[in-house]
């Protein structure tokens, strides 16, 4: 009876704490928003994999152009102002994002972040990956001050037509805890994503020139140099 009783007595705080830590683990991932789970939408949702199955291969992401270059007297140069331009997916000639910095030098840094997905997590079986541009700074200044393109959570202009088949909170949901899973090799694993990291491409920019960007399918990105027409 006394082992019946401590039992009886031990199971509402068993289950007080079974629910505790389930809600950790939870909130821990960002793994529901508004009602919506994260495992079942990248586990279950076919229009998910449908549109990552229609990021293309390899492809122009954008570019930069040197618009001026001030030089001191002994013809180095003092500080590097450039247009940064982002094109559309299925239209390198529609412009999506534009904006202008001003760095210190001609060595300009450009930030991304990549998530790579495996070839489960795709209809078709091909590695797919996606970016999003994070920042632009010069040689000597450091990363963290560096100038931002765009913000982490937010959704990108780049694939806003491409997830356009979920729902409003399911792409609220992936973009903003996408980034979140970087540091968690089991869900890794679990939704088939092969990493999740950084990517800097830097350039001793010249005036006269044009660093096209392009990403590949395992998503390295880097600048291809032609002349300014």
């Amino acid at each position: 009876m006394k082992a019946l009783f401590k039992i009886i007595t031990r199971t509402p705080s068993l289950i007080i704490a079974s629910v505790f830590a389930a809600a950790v683990l939870l909130v821990s991932v960002g793994i529901y928003r508004g009602g919506v789970s994260l495992h079942d939408l990248l586990t279950e949702n076919k229009q998910l994999k449908q549109s990552l199955t229609n990021l293309t291969d390899e492809g122009k992401i954008g570019y930069a152009k040197v618009l001026s270059q001030d030089v001191d007297d002994k013809g180095n140069v003092v500080s590097t102002t450039l247009k940064f331009i982002e094109t559309a997916r299925d239209s390198e000639l529609e412009t999506i994002l534009e904006k202008q910095y001003t760095v210190a030098g001609d060595v300009v840094h450009f930030d991304a972040m990549i998530v790579k997905f495996g070839n489960q997590m795709v209809m078709d079986g091909k590695a797919r990956s996606l970016y999003l541009w994070r920042r632009i700074y010069g040689e000597e200044m450091p990363p963290v001050k560096g100038f931002p393109i765009e913000e982490p959570g937010t959704e990108p202009q780049r694939y806003k037509a491409l997830l356009a088949a979920l729902r409003l909170k399911e792409r609220e949901l992936f973009w903003s805890s996408i980034w979140e899973l970087a540091n968690d090799p089991y869900l890794l694993v679990q939704y088939d994503i092969e990493a999740i990291y950084g990517n800097v491409t830097y350039a001793k920019l010249k005036k006269g020139l044009v660093y096209i960007f392009r990403i590949t399918p395992t998503g390295q990105i880097y600048p291809e140099v032609i002349p300014d027409i």
